[in-house]
């Protein structure tokens, strides 16, 4: 193993070439350290070798087109650097870094700016996208790239990166990936699953962005520990599920979005059933929401407090009794525990009355909290003019909230 190093001048490109020279002249195994300054981009890396900016005062610059680094090969690893100016084109999602049918591949430690696409990993399998500073470019939220795109990639580590102003994170037809205690703000989906199984995804902290986490036709993935606060609005989304099975949500807290969890024929498969359980949710609009519930999902030791609404269900003829509520705690329970045993003496039940109408009909949600909406509420519950619908039933609620 041999170091390479280089020194670029920060003021111009007079050595264009020169860092994909030391690559193309580079051994497997070789590294690369390069001293501060800016070094040409649009570079491809076809062997296995690290290059190593040390305090990421090396910038690797793009010229304004494709992909600042293509990555071709396995074992490769770009520490410490600042890599900016992609491409604009969507079509040809111009990255700051392409990573295409490798593995072992490891990005740790880079500032990633001014780039469409963050790190974009193709059938990369076995690799770890770690401790990145990532942001796309300065235009409007639908038109940036995603901060970093897993497509059919397994069995990776995406660690403690901190994603900002780009569009999302995405894991599509990919498995086995551990996407923990990272960080995301003010982008559109923070997390976003298709057809993506038995993931982990634990510890991270998503907020002010459109949608928390958001999982669609995929199966026996865990969330657990995460925070997911602030989701802005009139749809923002804590964590939702979309035709998902044989998921485990767990210990999350869900704070300050227009949803909490947002249910959509989740679960999907028959006889498979998502769990949610110990999880804070908290000062929401809506607690939960359901749309199209067709089969059981379980709901244990949650804590729901300060929500508008603990739950609505948005669709009429959705199986809401099928669900099996225990030992949660809800802020509007009235009931008394005479024998101390800190659960209720009687079941919880939540009923929706007139408020039926706004979830029917999202235009009527102008007027949810005015005056005439809280009148006709409250008399509708002394004596129901048409018949309430009930959502949950916890037979044994917590008089106390759960902690950890």
């Amino acid at each position: 193993m041999r170091k390479l190093c280089l020194i670029a001048l920060i003021s111009s490109y007079i050595f264009a070439n020169e860092l994909q020279n030391a690559i193309d002249s580079a051994n497997s195994g070789d590294i690369i350290e390069l001293g501060s300054g800016i070094y040409s981009g649009n570079i491809t890396i076809n062997k296995p070798i690290t290059i190593d900016g040390k305090d990421r005062s090396a910038i690797i610059k793009g010229n304004g087109t494709g992909d600042v680094i293509k990555i071709n090969s396995s074992g490769v690893r770009l520490l410490n650097l600042t890599i900016e100016n992609s491409g604009n084109s969507h079509n040809t999602i111009d990255s700051a870094i392409s990573c295409d049918g490798a593995s072992r591949v490891e990005i740790i430690n880079n500032t990633i700016q001014n780039s469409l696409f963050g790190v974009n990993f193709k059938q990369c399998n076995d690799s770890k996208i770690v401790n990145n500073f990532i942001t796309s470019k300065p235009v409007d939220l639908g038109l940036r790239g995603d901060g970093i795109r897993l497509w059919y990639s397994h069995d990776n580590i995406v660690e403690n990166n901190h994603l900002h102003k780009s569009r999302d994170m995405v894991v599509w037809y990919s498995s086995n990936n551990q996407i923990r205690k990272n960080y995301g703000e003010y982008g559109r989906y923070s997390l976003h699953f298709m057809y993506a199984g038995k993931n982990l995804v634990e510890d991270n902290i998503f907020k002010y962005n459109s949608v928390g986490i958001f999982f669609m036709f995929s199966s026996g993935t865990t969330a657990r520990r995460n925070q997911i606060l602030s989701s802005t609005g009139a749809f923002g989304v804590g964590i939702g599920m979309k035709d998902t099975s044989d998921f485990i949500i767990e210990n999350n807290t869900l704070a300050y979005n227009a949803r909490g969890l947002y249910l959509d024929q989740s679960p999907f498969q028959p006889g498979t059933t998502n769990i949610y359980e110990n999880n804070k949710i908290l000062y929401n609009t809506i607690g939960v929401q359901f749309h199209a519930t067709l089969h059981k999902s379980i709901f244990n030791h949650n804590n729901f407090i300060g929500n508008m609404e603990v739950a609505i269900n948005d669709t009429p003829g959705s199986k809401i009794d099928i669900n099996d509520w225990s030992q949660n705690y809800f802020d509007d329970y009235a009931g008394f525990d005479r024998d101390k045993d800190g659960i209720g003496d009687i079941g919880y039940k939540n009923f929706t009355y007139l408020d039926s109408l706004w979830q029917y009909y999202p235009n009527l949600r102008l007027f949810y909290g005015s005056a005439i909406m809280s009148i006709l509420n409250f008399i509708s519950k002394l004596a129901p003019f048409s018949e309430p619908q009930l959502l949950i039933t916890d037979p044994n609620p917590k008089m106390e909230p759960y902690h950890e």
